[in-house]
């Protein structure tokens, strides 16, 4: 507990004087560089969660959440579960035809009433038809502007399965008309994906009708650990693998890097929390007779140490509070403020061709921002220590013999 005595002498010492102008000048940057340090962190950790949120969207929007495929048996179909719907399908790789150019693309077949369940089709961004029937396809924007190809057009398409003739085998070739175009929002899906009839996609390629596997789409694609315990345990005989497991070396690159810049960010903190031992040891120099004189009207030892204590520990909160302000702030109102610097410097800070994202995401976590202020304050805690120790331990005697 502090006494009254202690809180008075605390903002007394913390009050400017003119004699204390270069002790004032390092308390002000020591309060501005934690501030801006805890700001700059929240900052940072908000775009890159944002970041994540928004890849994770964009592939669990586009891909399965997760797929069942059969080893040796076929599947016993499972369309609806509490947590997920079912839709099956199967796929091939081919090559995409047309006058100006070639493609290798990957061909995803589903029936037409599931084509129409995919989360791709239920946004603004689809145009054309829903009816996927036999020889129709649906292409990606960027595949499209590729190859200069449109709703309505016909192309062909070349299996590597080859027929077989009184020559030899030549691949097979099918023509298929283009009734939408769907885009995933990530370049690399819209240039080499595209969705044909499943019945059509086994006789191009074909395939055998027990090998087809099964795409489950859950209600919550976040808690996928879980959801795929639950998976294999209902298909025992079959391999199952998430979009986590798909994306699993993108994910722990993100991580990783996550860490390192909270650790690298974490520097500035502590750099700025060093100023507060400079100050209060200038501080204690300073108000070496002061103590002297608190000594000799009966201030404990332990007093003082609380008192130059607590001069750090308020500098040091009150920066994390102001950093946390400023951090906050700046992470809700980040997208207005990169389109203002971006329309007033002519600039471009964040271009959508490279990041795939119109927009530069940030989602401030709680948990973070606590972790955050946690570190700052227990720096700057552990910092104040040691000067005030020491203005604990000056002697009365020497304190006072020449003044």
């Amino acid at each position: 507990m502090i006494s009254q005595l202690e809180k008075e002498i605390i903002f007394r010492f913390l009050k400017a004087r003119k004699k204390d102008g270069f002790l004032n000048v390092i308390s002000i940057f020591s309060f501005i560089g934690i501030g801006l340090g805890v700001a700059v962190l929240i900052i940072v950790m908000s775009v890159m969660n944002g970041f994540r949120t928004e890849l994770i969207n964009k592939i669990v929007g586009f891909n399965a959440h997760a797929v069942v495929k059969p080893y040796n048996k076929p599947l016993v179909y499972i369309h609806d579960i509490d947590f997920a719907k079912g839709i099956v399908s199967n796929d091939g790789e081919a090559v995409i035809l047309s006058k100006l150019n070639t493609k290798g693309i990957l061909l995803k077949g589903y029936l037409k009433n599931d084509f129409k369940q995919l989360d791709i089709l239920n946004n603004q961004k689809y145009f054309g038809s829903t009816d996927l029937k036999s020889n129709s396809i649906s292409i990606g924007k960027d595949l499209s502007f590729l190859l200069n190809i449109d709703i309505g057009d016909q192309i062909t398409i070349m299996s590597p399965s080859g027929i077989q003739t009184i020559v030899g085998s030549f691949p097979r070739q099918d023509k298929f008309e283009v009734i939408s175009i769907f885009d995933s929002g990530i370049g690399e899906f819209n240039e080499n994906v595209a969705y044909i009839n499943l019945n059509t996609l086994e006789d191009f390629f074909d395939k055998n009708k027990e090998k087809r596997f099964t795409e489950f789409y859950f209600k919550d694609p976040k808690n996928i650990k879980y959801h795929k315990k639950i998976l294999s345990d209902l298909f025992p005989d079959a391999y199952v693998y998430t979009w986590a497991d798909l994306n699993q070396s993108l994910f722990s690159a993100l991580k990783v890097e996550r860490n390192v810049m909270f650790i690298i960010l974490s520097l500035i903190i502590i750099v700025a929390a060093f100023n507060i031992i400079s100050g209060l040891t200038i501080l204690v120099k300073n108000k070496t007779r002061d103590i002297g004189i608190l000594k000799t009207i009966g201030v404990t030892n332990l007093s003082i140490k609380k008192i130059f204590f607590y001069i750090g520990f308020i500098i040091g909160t009150s920066a994390t509070l102001f950093g946390i302000l400023l951090g906050t702030l700046f992470s809700y109102y980040i997208e207005n403020i990169r389109k203002f610097i971006s329309n007033t410097f002519d600039i471009t800070l964040f271009p959508e061709e490279i990041y795939f994202l119109s927009t530069l995401p940030s989602e401030i976590n709680v948990n973070s921002i606590i972790l955050i202020a946690l570190c700052s304050i227990i720096t700057t805690s552990i910092v104040s220590i040691f000067p005030a120790s020491r203005a604990a331990k000056l002697d009365t005697i020497q304190t006072l013999k020449y003044e």
